[in-house]
């Protein structure tokens, strides 16, 4: 079964890529908002209470930044 996965990223960060890198290496979809282009998707982050990226959202969960081990565990 696969998880729905969401990336808030941005075009400059650099942890953003590292994540998406990694969730495509280990065959993982995911819908990706870009918060540098697309206002929807900043609103929606801001809503949440983020003002940086990446947030990665993984069927309601919520980890702020790039981190594997969390990110592992949510996708088992």
């Amino acid at each position: 079964m696969s998880k729905n996965v969401v990336v808030y990223s941005s075009d400059t960060c650099v942890y953003c890529k590292d994540a998406k890198d990694y969730l495509h290496s280990i065959g993982v979809a995911y819908t990706e908002k870009n918060v540098s282009t697309d206002m929807v998707a900043r609103k929606e982050l801001m809503k949440k209470g983020f003002m940086g990226v990446p947030v990665i959202e993984i069927e309601g969960e919520t980890i702020q930044g790039f981190d594997k081990e969390r990110l592992d565990d949510l996708l088992k």
